[in-house]
């Protein structure tokens, strides 16, 4: 893959240093002959202007769309090594004047033989050399549609995470907000307290939705927030655990994707239920895998109503994010419902 002036040059000393070659072959086979070197010379000469045009004529061709296949090259050979017999034959008779005798027939096709393997030598030189441009060609614009097509990639996976998580945002809000109106003709201290709540996390969305991941650690801290809003819409009906393994806090998850199984966990485990419901959240590992379990009492059933938006939205972030073998499975035991997060640590 040279620039072409740089194939240029290499071209035309190849040229040169093969058929210099062929005219020492030449003085080698007639070293007895007593005008060889201007023959030589001119054999020399002559062959590297036909094929200098036939390579020429081979650019056309390309240029105009044509390949060169294998009959097109046979058949300039045989020409352009009979154009060369004749040359020679004409040179030779041309330099040794009236004592020229010939060789007659016979020594003619062998001429003919001998150019014409020679020209069929330096076609197949020449294809080959093509064909290796051409590889080298394709297999460059391979790599870069590879890369045009992974930037595509990485473009469209950026712009539908982006989609989600605006489609998280305003979600998560709404609920937050109908908690602070609920609780406004409560207690007007406890809703100011939760307006406090809200613009730390409202603080935590804003930053966290230009990241494609956060640390658990501040995912976490946002989580808590909402919790403590919780907590005082709906006093002791809602019980919370937080189990963290030892570090932990450093992974990196979806942002919003844990506070959005929270949310579900209060809205159909607390809510659904006279009693209220326990939540416990916990994060370790096992081997190379990241767990995320977001738990509360009650059944599945209780959420029967829902669209299931919340966890759908919290799945794709979670495999945008992380890769295919990431997931997220929503399951029911022991009267638990139980929100389930994987995803390998290397991701």
């Amino acid at each position: 893959m040279l620039p072409a002036m740089k194939r240029n040059q290499y071209y035309w000393l190849l040229q040169i240093a093969g058929w210099t070659g062929v005219a020492l072959f030449v003085i080698f086979v007639n070293r007895l002959e007593n005008v060889l070197f201007p023959i030589s010379a001119w054999c020399g000469l002559s062959g590297l202007a036909l094929t200098a045009a036939w390579r020429h004529a081979c650019n056309a061709r390309l240029r105009r769309g044509s390949q060169l296949t294998w009959p097109v090259a046979a058949g300039a050979a045989i020409f352009l090594g009979l154009v060369q017999t004749i040359s020679n034959i004409g040179m030779d008779r041309l330099l040794t004047g009236p004592t020229w005798k010939g060789g007659g027939v016979p020594w003619a096709l062998i001429l003919l033989s001998f150019w014409s393997g020679i020209m069929l030598a330096w076609n197949v030189c020449y294809m080959a050399a093509l064909s290796l441009r051409r590889n080298q060609r394709l297999e460059a614009e391979a790599l870069l549609l590879e890369a045009e097509t992974l930037r595509l990639e990485v473009l469209a996976k950026d712009a539908e995470l982006r989609a989600l998580q605006a489609q998280v945002n305003p979600h998560f809000f709404f609920n937050s907000l109908n908690s602070v109106r609920a609780l406004l003709y409560q207690d007007t201290h406890a809703a100011a307290n939760m307006i406090d709540q809200l613009a730390t996390l409202m603080r935590y969305t804003l930053v966290s939705s230009y990241n494609d991941c956060v640390p658990l650690d501040d995912e976490l801290a946002a989580v808590r927030a909402y919790l403590a809003i919780e907590k005082i819409r709906f006093e002791e009906r809602l019980q919370f655990a937080i189990d963290i393994e030892q570090d932990m806090e450093t992974i990196t998850v979806p942002p919003m994707a844990l506070q959005t199984l929270v949310e579900n966990a209060v809205k159909y485990g607390v809510e659904q239920s006279s009693s209220g419901s326990a939540i416990n959240i916990r994060a370790q590992r096992a081997g190379d895998t990241a767990i995320i379990e977001v738990a509360n009492r009650g059944s599945m059933l209780a959420g029967r109503k829902s669209t299931g938006v919340g966890v759908s939205n919290a799945r794709k972030r979670l495999q945008l994010s992380k890769g295919q073998h990431a997931t997220l499975d929503l399951a029911e035991t022991d009267g638990w419902v139980r929100a389930t997060l994987r995803f390998p640590l290397a991701a």
